[in-house]
């Protein structure tokens, strides 16, 4: 699989700005209150956090639809990689929409649905990994369980049914498929924020 320089130069410009982003909610970062010094180490957690679980999540597409036969590429998104900064720090919400894989070549729904899929389902492995993380490795506490949060948090969003986001496309192709894949990751969420 093929990346080209300006792909990667998106990649790394979206990682960068989505862990930012995570970085400030996580530190209580807001215009209207008080600002606490940046924790660089902590920045440094979640961007390997979220950085492997965002890369990983874009990869997954990309693989996916390369195999079906497609020309695909990750385009970084200038909007999106503003309004994942200005929400993070107006409402202490991160919108993570920081761009998208676009596929070149016809596909089916089903192909798409697959396609679609394979993101979340990344960020679904991943935040297991991050779970077991956290219960086998005690010097790992904190990344463990950040790393599951942030992986559930990126495949749950990404699963919700409107717009481009990927749950669309998996529900347009398999409502079932589609609610199994979206409970999953709710509740490990809300397992996750009730600890």
């Amino acid at each position: 699989m093929k990346i080209s320089a300006q792909e990667a130069l998106h990649i790394i410009v979206s990682v960068l700005t989505i862990s930012l982003a995570f970085s400030f909610v996580q530190q209580g970062i807001s215009l209207g209150g008080h600002v606490p010094v940046f924790d660089f180490s902590n920045f440094f957690a979640v961007l390997v956090t979220v950085g492997l679980g965002f890369i990983l999540h874009e990869l997954a597409h990309k693989y996916v639809a390369i195999s079906n036969g497609t020309h695909a590429e990750y385009h970084a998104w200038t909007l999106g990689l503003l309004a994942a900064i200005v929400m993070a720090v107006s409402v202490g919400f991160v919108f993570a929409a920081p761009g998208a894989v676009y596929i070149y070549g016809n596909v089916s729904r089903e192909k798409n649905g697959w396609i679609s899929l394979a993101g979340p389902l990344t960020n679904l492995a991943l935040a297991i990994v991050f779970l077991l993380v956290y219960f086998l490795v005690p010097g790992l506490h904190d990344i463990g369980i950040m790393g599951a949060y942030v992986n559930t948090f990126l495949g749950l969003f990404n699963m919700l049914p409107f717009g481009p986001l990927d749950g669309k496309k998996v529900a347009d192709w398999s409502p079932k498929v589609w609610l199994a894949t979206f409970a999953s990751l709710a509740l490990i969420f809300l397992g996750l924020i009730a600890v």
